[in-house]
């Protein structure tokens, strides 16, 4: 294993030596990825105590760390209704942390509608990392439910009833809305994402896509997360795309598609015929913590 840097505190070789990065352990214990003089830890399910992000020295120099806080996205509403919100993303540098245990929660993606009435998904589950949390995102709307708000809010659908939620600033965006005056395939808004709002539809007969996530590189290569799920429609048209970053389509004549574990995707909106109802489920979060272990 790597040995961590050191610096001496005082002259010649007598001197006192201290760490200058930080010690610490990953989920159950592991010892985490190296990239350079760094390491990242990834949690893709929730630990406490020991088992989670647990810091044994703070360097002398080095004493912070960069997170990635994503909570899980929305599901889909059901029959005729829009895409869901994907779940807030957080990320920054500088994050002090100290000798001791942190608890790590990821949130679980919301469950997609089911209703054959039509009714909005549930919201997607919070992330926690220390002092930061990230919230879920809002449900799909549906032709008799609004879209629900959250770390992006869900769409709203072709009903004066289906107004799209909101998202939370600096975590994601607003869902898109639809054209409340009926007719022709209903097509539906999508829902937001961490890089962009939902599309809103007025006409024609393809339903909103999901808003486009939103990009991190904290694992040494740019990665999409966070992405809104796009809106269903009736029994004739063309479900939205999904946004970029996890966002599940929406449906086509078929059930909206799920958000991808791991992403915080919003699940896409169902479609209106006897298979096609549901909506797809949100998918679950994720945090990294990345922090520099050694230096000469």
């Amino acid at each position: 294993m790597t040995q961590f840097g050191y610096r001496s505190l005082g002259f010649g070789s007598g001197g006192a030596k201290v760490p200058t990065g930080l010690e610490a352990t990953g989920p159950d214990g592991a010892e985490g990825v190296e990239d350079g003089d760094y390491k990242y830890h990834i949690f893709t399910a929730t630990k406490t105590g020991a088992n989670g992000f647990s810091v044994s020295a703070v360097g002398a120099v080095y004493n912070t760390v960069e997170y990635l806080v994503i909570a899980g996205g929305a599901g889909g509403g059901s029959q005729r209704a829009a895409g869901a919100g994907a779940g807030g993303m957080l990320t920054a540098t500088g994050l002090s942390v100290s000798v001791q245990d942190y608890n790590v929660t990821i949130g679980a993606g919301g469950a997609g509608a089911t209703s054959s009435g039509g009714a909005a998904g549930s919201a997607g589950a919070n992330s926690v990392f220390s002092s930061i949390t990230s919230t879920g995102g809002g449900g799909g709307g549906s032709w008799i439910a609004g879209g629900g708000s959250g770390g992006s809010g869900g769409g709203g659908a072709q009903d004066a009833a289906s107004s799209p939620g909101s998202g939370t600033a600096g975590q994601g965006n607003d869902g898109g809305s639809s054209d409340t005056s009926g007719g022709g395939s209903y097509p539906t808004g999508g829902g937001g994402g961490k890089g962009a709002a939902g599309e809103s539809i007025t006409t024609g007969d393809v339903a909103g896509a999901g808003g486009v996530g939103g990009t991190s590189g904290i694992t040494g290569s740019t990665v999409y997360y966070a992405g809104g799920g796009g809106g269903g429609v009736y029994t004739s048209g063309t479900g939205g795309a999904g946004g970029t970053g996890g966002g599940g389509a929406g449906g086509t004549q078929t059930v909206g598609a799920a958000g991808t574990a791991n992403l915080g995707g919003g699940g896409g909106g169902g479609s209106d015929n006897s298979s096609g109802l549901s909506g797809g489920a949100g998918g679950s979060g994720y945090v990294v913590i990345r922090y520099k272990f050694q230096s000469y």
